[in-house]
C-alpha cells in the first residue's frame, strides 16, 4: 500500500550540533534528509575534522543550496563556489567553507545522515 508522508525541518528527528553549525536529520520514505546550517566562519577542517577522524570530508553529497556561499575544494585541488538555487553533487574528498557573512543552509539528500557523526 502506497501513502502520502510529510514532515518538516522545524521538528527534525534528530540535529547534531558542532562549532559554528548544525544538521538537522528528518526520516521520510526510506531515506533520511538532512537540512545543515553553518554559521560564518565554519569551515569543514576546523569544525567536522575532529569529529569525523578523516583528513578531508568522506561523506559523499547531493545537495540543494538554499542560501549563502559555500566554497567547496576536493582533494585534487577543484574548488567551486555553491550559492542559492545551485544543485551539487560531491564525490567522498573534499573541504568546505562558509564565504562571506551570510549563514549556509544546504538541504543533503545524501550524505547528511552520517555527517558530523562521532
Amino acid at each position: 500500500m502506497t501513502y502520502a508522508e510529510q514532515t518538516t525541518f522545524d521538528q527534525p528527528d534528530e540535529t547534531r550540533t558542532f562549532p559554528r553549525g548544525r544538521v538537522d536529520l528528518v526520516k521520510i520514505g526510506d531515506s533520511e534528509i538532512g537540512r545543515l546550517i553553518l554559521a560564518p566562519g565554519w569551515r569543514w577542517s576546523d569544525h567536522v575534522k575532529p569529529i569525523a577522524g578523516t583528513d578531508w570530508c568522506e561523506a559523499p553529497h547531493f545537495q540543494y543550496h538554499v542560501a549563502g556561499t559555500l566554497r567547496i575544494k576536493m582533494t585534487d585541488g577543484t574548488e567551486l563556489d555553491a550559492v542559492a538555487g545551485d544543485v551539487t553533487a560531491l564525490p567522498q574528498g573534499h573541504d568546505a567553507w562558509v564565504v562571506g557573512d551570510e549563514p549556509v543552509v544546504v538541504v543533503d539528500w545524501w550524505g547528511a545522515s552520517t555527517y558530523a557523526k562521532a
